[in-house]
């Protein structure tokens, strides 16, 4: 089997770049509409193709063959991740996505806010500057930040007591008009500048609140952050290349015209700090970098290929990327924003060329 050419499908959610994309792929900008994110995978959502037709349906019908028997044996006839091009404009929701466990139970029970009975870990690396709200703060510090806003009080206590579910509950109970107080009431910066902008465009959502709980971190590009099952988190604007196991559970709290759910996110939330939200990836080779994190349906690398031959690492099912540049990948000619698959039974791939490239795998 041979790496094939991959098209996939651009989402175009309103909090989308009209630029990102477009001058990813080549194309003319801005481009007439808002274009958040790439999707390539087999998504039944929106599959992407191949030269035999779309990759779901190609998968289905030999999963032994297209995934590899080890795949296919723990993950039936799905891939079981998705690799993803975002590019924001604007905020996303203030969002979390539930555990394996909760979300096959919540699926089968009939749960509104549960589209597919997995979980949903991702991972983003930076493709230029990107800002983000992403896990829990130390509960002690963000009381510190907030204490001089009065109305915040309650909040401040219970921060203090390290109890963030019970300074959660506070904050989704206080009236719209609270945004407003706590605007005027004496937020140092950055924290003032932040909720003033995220209170501008979702006027009284208590959204804003939540995310003075959060770490603020803004990555350079090739810098990453892993988000687990139950970390509460927002990106803020940035493009990104994103891997993560293929479900579209979402419990969303605010900072969104989405469907909320605020005691389904409560429950699903993991109350303890992420106090250092950011993952450094290991060398392999030289031009080759690996992301390893605890999880089973995918695993992410980067080649930065410079006219020497590059071997990507693993086997089985995998998707190629390329970033920046041109590179052949397996024999096929990749230019930026152009992608691939490779068959389980492909073998390694070699990269030769001038550019960048990332690889989206299952973990060995």
């Amino acid at each position: 089997m041979t790496v094939e050419r991959l098209t996939g499908v651009i989402r175009p959610y309103a909090w989308g770049s009209r630029t990102a994309l477009a001058r990813l792929q080549r194309r003319s900008s801005p481009s007439p509409a808002a274009e958040a994110e790439l999707w390539l995978g087999a998504h039944p959502a929106d599959p992407s193709t191949v030269e035999a037709g779309p990759l779901d349906q190609v998968i289905a019908a030999d999963p032994a063959v297209i995934l590899g028997e080890r795949v296919a044996a723990e993950f039936g006839s799905r891939l079981p991740f998705l690799l993803k091009v975002l590019a924001a404009e604007e905020p996303l929701s203030l969002q979390a996505h539930p555990d394996a466990a909760r979300a096959a139970a919540q699926f089968a029970a009939g749960n509104v806010n549960y589209v597919d009975d997995q979980h949903k870990p991702e991972l983003l690396v930076a493709l230029d500057e990107f800002e983000t709200l992403c896990g829990f703060r130390d509960p002690r510090v963000t009381a510190e930040l907030l204490a001089g806003v009065p109305v915040l009080a309650p909040v401040v206590t219970a921060l203090r007591a390290g109890d963030l579910r019970g300074a959660l509950t506070l904050i989704f109970g206080f009236p719209a008009g609270t945004v407003d107080e706590v605007l005027r009431g004496g937020l140092a910066e950055p924290q003032q500048s932040l909720a003033a902008d995220l209170a501008k465009r979702y006027p009284g959502d208590r959204g804003m609140l939540v995310a003075l709980l959060l770490n603020h971190v803004t990555l350079a590009r090739g810098e990453a952050i892993f988000m687990p099952a139950g970390n509460l988190h927002c990106y803020l604007r940035g493009v990104g290349v994103e891997i993560l196991a293929a479900s579209d559970n979402t419990l969303r709290g605010g900072l969104t015209p989405k469907r909320v759910d605020v005691p389904e996110l409560l429950e699903v939330l993991n109350y303890e700090p992420l106090l250092d939200p950011m993952v450094r990836p290991v060398t392999l080779a030289p031009g080759v970098r690996a992301w390893e994190l605890p999880v089973r349906e995918f695993a992410l690398s980067h080649a930065q290929v410079d006219g020497t031959d590059v071997q990507l690492p693993g086997s089985g099912p995998r998707i190629l990327l390329c970033v920046a540049g041109e590179v052949t990948a397996g024999g096929l000619l990749l230019r930026s924003g152009e992608a691939a698959f490779a068959p389980a039974g492909t073998g390694p791939v070699t990269v030769t060329g001038q550019g960048e490239l990332f690889q989206g795998a299952v973990a060995p």
